[in-house]
């Protein structure tokens, strides 16, 4: 089964698609604890803040649409929106997972949605872990077949991987 797990934003958005092994592959050793998600992809796509918002979103919404496309996955895992300060701000992330989820239910993606504070604690076992533990957990947890996730990740990918393993997380 394939997860994309998004971490939503309209200048920065982290993208990640996870794969479940199948109950009969088993990674070095074959012992069931060692089946690991595997990144498939992961990426922090960027729209200029030159652009105006109504052409970022499109961009977004293309990207999304052709991810989907190239790695078909059964279920989008995002994160909800964490209220701040700045409505316009938390206005415009909400537009940009209108799009995101758009996007997912038009190609017959499950949507799965977490908060924050569930991410933290699916990837740390404690609710209100830090930005460095969650990171520390993520890269403890999954399976990098990747070349190009061997490379330093941005925070906007690692969170997009918390996400989708969180999805994982609450399907057991």
């Amino acid at each position: 089964m394939k997860i994309l797990g998004i971490d939503p934003g309209y200048e920065r958005l982290g993208i990640a698609i996870l794969e479940k092994p199948a109950r009969n592959e088993f990674h070095s050793g074959g012992n069931k604890g060692d089946k690991k998600e595997t990144v498939l992809f992961s990426e922090c796509f960027k729209t200029s803040s030159k652009l105006e918002f109504n052409e970022r979103l499109s961009l977004v919404g293309i990207e999304i649409k052709n991810i989907i496309k190239k790695w078909k996955p059964e279920i989008l895992a995002i994160e909800t929106l964490f209220l701040n300060t700045n409505q316009k701000t938390v206005m415009q992330v909400a537009e940009v997972r209108g799009v995101i989820i758009y996007e997912a239910s038009i190609n017959g993606l499950k949507i799965f949605e977490a908060s924050p504070p569930q991410i933290k604690l699916a990837t740390t076992g404690y609710g209100r872990a830090t930005k460095e533990q969650i990171i520390k957990m993520v890269k403890i947890l999954v399976d990098k077949k990747n070349p190009k996730n061997n490379a330093k990740e941005s925070d906007d990918e690692l969170d997009a991987i918390a996400i989708a393993l969180t999805a994982f997380a609450h399907m057991r």
